[in-house]
């Protein structure tokens, strides 16, 4: 979306939930047609007055009708298409191997199918092939992601072992809006792939390097069917069985490129197509819009992990466990910020000082820079500037101060404080601890040190809010909540 509105087109969405388009930053800057893709009538009003149509819609789910809900779809799509004159149809399917269509998995069969349909409305049709796509959100890319960081040794299917052609998902935004500008007479279907041809158990090992796990250790084997495999998944992984079902029957044929047709209408770019390891570097530490740059993974987080967007499903963008208190004051927001702004050195963590001198000392003696650092100021902080063993990476005054933590740890992580108005007055903080783990000692290391958060966190919050109020010189309560998330 972002991509066609940099290039000055006008955008339209067909949306079934539009409320679900509403945190996107480009939210306002589309038109939404509220309908069901299923619906011809709806599908005509979000077509009319359009020039080029993307059809992005696909079913991973199982059983019998999948093949049918699909293709009465595609066939909804195509005929009003062709009758509200849209000159372009665009469409992003999957890379079929070259195998008779009855002996392909349903999924990827409905996939040729669709393409099929729509190469066949009357209307210029471009369909993208592509095999595994890396960037957070992918079903295929979360489910390598998941399986990498979570078993450091498995005994995997023999499907690990199948060649696939994998491509960044910057790649292949490319591809889908240069593709709104071919000539008419181009209509057929075109195989995208990176330029690096791997197995899924290849693909795991360089997953592990980029993201500095150590090599894991995999034993394919030829006894696990693709109805076993898919409860594997499900069990080590968030990715639901009823999406791994049909991506894992899909995976034991080969995925790789036929051809590279598209260069003659589309070159490649100067640099070339990513490669794997570019393409998971771009996954694990995606670059978000300045305007959400109040989230703890702004683009001022050089190696965050990659949190998902809002329209990603909710077991996309990896492991990450957060604890978050909310605690409301009568306090204004400046006395609130002021009362934030304070934390650490000789002002100490707010709570349990004997907890955060045993962490301190803990973190000198594996090589750490432990409590001692102190900070500059005792009153006002920097961006880049270090809190004891924190380095200040966002402030917002009076709103918001992100601290990214630089103690000894198998993983990352962040203390973020929120400062919000209320209406009516007062104001409200919002304190959230964000912990992305490495591999599974990361993992161990969260739930080892979790016990201590109820000694720490809420206290923390608690009195920081009594600071502020202090400040305002005026007695009154204060109601909490806490979250944790793991």
């Amino acid at each position: 979306m972002r991509e066609l509105l940099a290039k000055g087109h006008i955008v339209r969405v067909l949306a079934r939930t539009p409320e679900k388009l509403r945190d996107f930053p480009w939210a306002d800057q589309i038109e939404v047609a509220h309908g069901d893709a299923t619906d011809p009538d709806a599908v005509a009003r979000a077509l009319e007055g359009m020039d080029v149509a993307y059809y992005l819609m696909h079913s991973l789910q199982e059983g019998p009708r999948l093949e049918q809900a699909e293709t009465s779809m595609a066939r909804t799509f195509a005929t009003a298409a062709k009758g509200s004159g849209i000159r372009r149809i665009v469409y992003l399917g999957g890379l079929a191997p070259e195998i008779p269509t009855d002996e392909m998995s349903p999924h990827m069969r409905s996939r040729v199918n669709v393409g099929r349909i729509l190469r066949d409305s009357g209307v210029p049709t471009i369909e993208f092939r592509a095999a595994v796509i890396i960037g957070s959100g992918s079903a295929s890319f979360e489910m390598l992601r998941y399986l990498t960081e979570r078993l450091p040794a498995m005994v995997t299917p023999r499907w690990v072992r199948t060649k696939t052609q994998p491509i960044a998902i910057r790649d292949v935004l490319r591809y889908l809006v240069l593709a709104a500008d071919l000539p008419p007479e181009v209509n057929r279907a075109f195989d995208l792939g990176g330029p690096e041809v791997l197995t899924y158990q290849q693909m795991m090992q360089r997953y592990a390097a980029v993201a500095g796990l150590t090599p894991r250790i995999i034993l394919p084997i030829n006894m696990l069917s693709p109805q076993l495999s898919s409860h594997w998944v499900g069990l080590v992984t968030p990715v639901p069985r009823a999406i791994a079902r049909p991506l894992v029957r899909s995976l034991k044929h080969p995925a790789v490129c036929h051809e590279h047709d598209i260069a003659q209408w589309i070159p490649d770019p100067p640099d070339g197509l990513l490669t794997f390891d570019q393409a998971v570097e771009f996954a694990l530490t995606r670059i978000r819009e300045a305007n959400v740059a109040t989230r703890w993974t702004g683009a001022s987080t050089p190696g965050a992990p990659s949190e998902p967007l809002p329209g990603d499903p909710e077991w996309a963008g990896g492991s990450l466990h957060t604890d978050v208190r909310t605690v409301d004051t009568f306090a204004s927001p400046e006395q609130l910020w002021t009362a934030v702004e304070c934390i650490g050195g000789e002002n100490g963590w707010y709570s349990s000082s004997m907890l955060w001198e045993a962490r301190g000392l803990i973190d000198r003696a594996v090589g750490g820079v432990g409590l001692r650092r102190g900070r500059r100021d005792p009153h006002t902080l920097m961006v880049g500037e270090v809190v004891d063993f924190w380095r200040v990476e966002e402030r917002i005054p009076p709103r918001l101060l992100r601290l990214r933590a630089e103690m000894k740890m198998p993983g990352r992580a962040w203390l973020e404080f929120t400062v919000e108005a209320r209406e009516g007055g007062g104001s409200r903080l919002i304190q959230r601890a964000v912990y992305w783990p490495r591999g599974i000692a990361g993992h161990a290391y969260w739930w080892s040190v979790a016990p201590f958060h109820a000694f720490v966190f809420p206290p923390m919050a608690r009195h920081i809010v009594e600071r502020a109020e202090s400040l305002a010189r005026v007695p009154g309560p204060a109601g909490v909540s806490d979250t944790i998330e793991a």
